[in-house]
């Protein structure tokens, strides 16, 4: 085996130097994926051809020991990136748990200093297991909690001497940093949108919002001790006032994982316990959507592509908050870019960056706002303009007289429905006949959860529940007929268990040109909607129903996400 990376002789010796050199200078939890792009062959299979070489035995899905657990410290986990796996003793008695041999996992063979390490906290005989560096990884945040191998070495100073306070002191300033850090690392490899630090009565909960819903991120004992100094550890990352601790205050942070830059939007608020931090993560591996990407079926993006050739007009899209709008907006920008055209676009954060596209970033505490922005817009020469959001009647206004002088606007609106977007422009006070003769399309969407690919299967359907299901969509029940199975989430190590990864856009489109004399009569938005749907308009119910036919979400999530009320 070699001294560095404990690789068996003849395995080291069919892989070039550079391999062989870069798995040297590889952290542990990395090597089996070098190792595997130096075999040409996945992390599975290199793995596999791993476990023949070392001898070890290979476990696909590991189960955690909790007996074990504290056999040695988190850190070490951490460091090493072991876990103790498979029950070994059923005893509660410790002599007789101390007697039974230790089994572990990790994803690469052990070295001695990990062993030398293991015999300093453990008299346990260690049995080494080879798993897949995602499975351990999981085993280790979910028991020990994540970050927590940064807060246990600020706890083991504690027995450091008193004349080393100033050191300790260091020490557990440096476990936060790090802690921190682990923190957001992990949101932004489980794709987390969003990460909420929210101190409780005797506790610090910390939760990650991924696919829309919001997840607890298992934490360390010994988080709450470090309450104040983690709250401000994120002040100062965010250029905050750290004395204020009696008003809201908003900053943003640049942080680096993996390569790429993230802009990380940064608020507080105070509670009855200590402040509440929230983080939005933008910017994620600057991810370009397109129009297939955010689930656009091909009948529906005929209908976009055809008002994206217009040369002026307004296009609105409407959701309630983090339904995916602005995504949306970029990839119809990103459809219609062109040397050809000037694009800019007003927004308030810069989500996705559009190569070619003059960006502008509203500040409205130097009075940069929608309005202002769009007004000096207008005297740049653009072909488009995107404008983030439609707020008030002034940023109406400037958006409907730039579309009625030659110039396609996007933005988006808050309603419910696409025709509600209509009588809200009507609402904030826009003439009607300006309304009918601006807008050119209008698209309510929405997000649901995909079901995974790796796990998802078919199963029957209850006639009765699914009929009742439509009722509660407010659809046909007819719509059931010739239905006998739907697709349904199971849960895998892909998808955290939760059976669904990612998600998919649901749209209702409308164009308001038949829909004219009404909107000038300023109709509701519920009349509006009955003409919409009698020439052809299919709802986001309807649109939510043929992604569950095709098995790309569930019944249960389109109903969690669509109501009666919507349609």
């Amino acid at each position: 085996m070699t001294t560095d990376t404990f690789l068996p002789a003849a395995l080291a010796a069919s892989l070039p130097e550079a391999a062989q050199k870069l798995l040297g200078e590889s952290p542990r939890e990395k090597r089996l994926a070098v190792l595997a792009t130096a075999l040409g062959a996945d992390e599975a299979a290199a793995l596999a051809q791993l476990a023949r070489a070392t001898g070890l035995p290979l476990l696909d899905a590991p189960r955690i020991d909790a007996a074990s657990l504290g056999a040695f410290p988190a850190r070490l986990a951490h460091e090493y990136q072991i876990v103790p796996v498979a029950p070994v003793a059923s005893a509660s008695d410790s002599s007789a748990l101390d007697a039974q041999p230790l089994l572990l996992a990790t994803s690469w063979p052990p070295d001695t200093d990990i062993i030398d390490w293991l015999a300093t906290f453990t008299p346990r005989r260690p049995v080494w297991h080879l798993a897949p560096p995602d499975r351990v990884q999981e085993l280790i945040n979910a028991n020990y909690g994540v970050g927590s191998g940064s807060l246990d070495e600020a706890d083991a100073g504690d027995a450091a001497p008193v004349n080393a306070a100033s050191d300790l002191e260091a020490d557990a300033d440096a476990a936060v940093v790090r802690f921190v850090t682990d923190v957001i690392s992990q949101a932004v490899q489980e794709n987390a949108t969003d990460i909420h630090f929210e101190p409780q009565e005797g506790q610090l909960c910390i939760r990650y919002r991924v696919d829309g819903l919001l997840v607890p991120v298992p934490l360390p004992e010994n988080l709450l001790r470090f309450q104040d100094a983690i709250i401000s550890r994120l002040k100062i990352m965010a250029r905050l006032n750290i004395s204020e601790k009696r008003l809201p205050q908003d900053g943003r942070i640049n942080f680096r994982a993996g390569g790429a830059v993230l802009d990380i939007r940064v608020s507080t608020i105070p509670t009855i316990y200590a402040e509440s931090v929230s983080l939005r993560l933008l910017n994620q591996k600057k991810q370009a959507f397109t129009m297939d990407s955010i689930g656009l079926d091909a009948s529906e993006q005929t209908q976009i592509k055809r008002v994206l050739d217009y040369p002026h007009g307004i296009i609105l899209v409407t959701g309630p908050t983090g339904s995916g709008k602005s995504t949306s907006l970029n990839a119809f920008l990103r459809q219609i870019n062109s040397p050809e055209l000037r694009i800019v676009t007003i927004e308030d954060p810069i989500e996705y960056e559009l190569p070619g596209a003059n960006q502008i970033q509203t500040r409205a505490e130097i009075g940069l706002n929608f309005a202002s922005a769009l007004r000096h817009v207008l005297r740049q020469d653009p072909d488009v303009i995107m404008v983030g959001e439609i707020r008030d009647i002034e940023t109406a206004e400037i958006a409907i007289r730039a579309s009625l002088t030659g110039h396609l606007v996007f933005s988006t609106l808050h309603t419910n429905d696409a025709p509600g977007a209509l009588t809200r422009l009507v609402d904030m006070g826009v003439e009607p006949f300006l309304v009918a003769s601006a807008v050119e399309l209008v698209i309510a969407q929405r997000l649901v959860r995909r079901l995974c690919p790796e796990c998802a299967k078919r199963v029957p359907c209850d006639p009765v529940r699914l009929r009742s299901s439509l009722e509660i969509l407010g659809l046909s029940p007819a719509e059931a007929d010739g239905i006998h199975e739907l697709g349904a989430p199971v849960g895998c190590r892909s998808c955290r268990q939760t059976g669904y990864r990612g998600r998919i856009g649901l749209f209702e489109i409308l164009s308001p040109k038949p829909l004219h004399d009404l909107i000038v009569r300023r109709e509701s938005s519920k009349s509006l909607a009955t003409l919409a749907r009698a020439q052809g308009m299919r709802t986001l119910a309807q649109s939510g129903w043929e992604r569950v036919k095709s098995g790309q979400t569930s019944l249960d999530e389109l109903v969690r996400t669509i109501s009666s009320d919507d349609t």
